[in-house]
């Protein structure tokens, strides 16, 4: 699928979330990988399982309309582990380190803009 930006100045943003995207989804998934084998998987074991969660993640999203929070909490149990998980996560501002992280890519993308009109 496509998606067309009809203003010039949202580019910065699309190259934030999109371009770059992919690889904050292979650090999610590189951490994970490493935290599986931390606690006791072997390497391509916890390879698979990480690929296979993202792979169904990323399925589930687009086979219906529901918001990215409506699956989280649609897959969290009151009181289980992922609850525990999302807690921890949100305990280090999980969100906050997403959003400086694109905000440092979108500052990137505007000043590699402006150095490539000055030459």
């Amino acid at each position: 699928d496509s998606i067309w930006i009809d203003d010039e100045h949202k580019l910065d943003a699309v190259t934030a979330v999109s371009g770059s995207g992919p690889a904050y989804f292979f650090l999610m998934m590189e951490a994970m990988q490493n935290a599986g084998v931390k606690l006791g998987l072997d390497n391509d074991t916890s390879r698979q399982l990480v690929l296979q969660t993202a792979l169904g993640a990323a399925r589930m999203a687009l086979e219906n309309d529901l918001s990215p929070a409506e699956l989280r909490h649609r897959v969290t149990s009151k009181g289980g582990t992922t609850e525990r998980a999302i807690l921890s996560l949100q305990a280090a501002n999980y969100e906050k380190i997403i959003l400086d992280a694109l905000s440092a890519a979108y500052d990137r993308s505007i000043s590699l803009a402006d150095e490539l009109g000055a030459e």
